[in-house]
């Protein structure tokens, strides 16, 4: 399996590094992109280093490079994750404003029909977010927002970012050993 994950600049970017490296641990071949706000929010919000995050894919590519294998349908992957994804990002590709390898490797999975699935960091929606999100889920793409599932009783911030990993791996039909699941009262 080959896919692309991006990481942009919203709060939540343990999202995609622990995405990285459940990829990593399940064999799945990763072709990643941080866009440069998701570069400094790694900094911000957590004890990696860019450079760590970066070494968890298979390959990386520069934002600013629209010339790389995934800008390109001809280039075949299995989807593509943006997690976290900003409402910015979110924006972007949901009106077609490639200006950003990332965006740019999301509208190429959108129009090669591939899974696209979007871990959206905001919080309260207005009605134009939520305008965005509609034209993006009506072209196909999976609104994956990051929300706890307190039914499992997690007593760990960890726990809460594995599942809501877990759950967005389950979109590319993969299971990942170990994440918390619910099996009924």
């Amino acid at each position: 399996m080959r896919l692309v994950v991006g990481i942009s600049g919203a709060s939540g970017v343990i999202y995609g590094i622990r995405a990285l490296e459940v990829a990593r641990d399940l064999g799945i071949e990763t072709h990643l992109v941080i866009s440069k706000y998701g570069q400094a929010t790694i900094s911000l919000e957590t004890d990696y280093s860019v450079s760590a995050v970066k070494a968890l894919a298979h390959r990386v590519y520069s934002p600013d490079d629209l010339a790389a294998a995934i800008a390109s349908g001809s280039f075949p992957t299995d989807g593509m994750m943006v997690c976290p994804c900003s409402i910015n990002t979110a924006s972007a590709i949901a009106y077609g404003l490639s200006d950003n390898l990332l965006v740019r490797a999301a509208d190429v999975t959108l129009k090669e029909k591939r899974k696209l699935v979007v871990v959206v960091r905001e919080t309260p929606l207005h009605v134009g977010h939520l305008r965005t999100l509609t034209a993006l889920a009506e072209m196909g793409a999976v609104i994956l927002p990051p929300m706890p599932a307190f039914y499992l009783k997690p007593s760990t911030v960890e726990e809460i970012v594995m599942h809501t990993v877990a759950r967005v791996f389950a979109q590319f039909g993969v299971d990942v050993p170990g994440a918390p699941k619910w099996e009924g009262p």
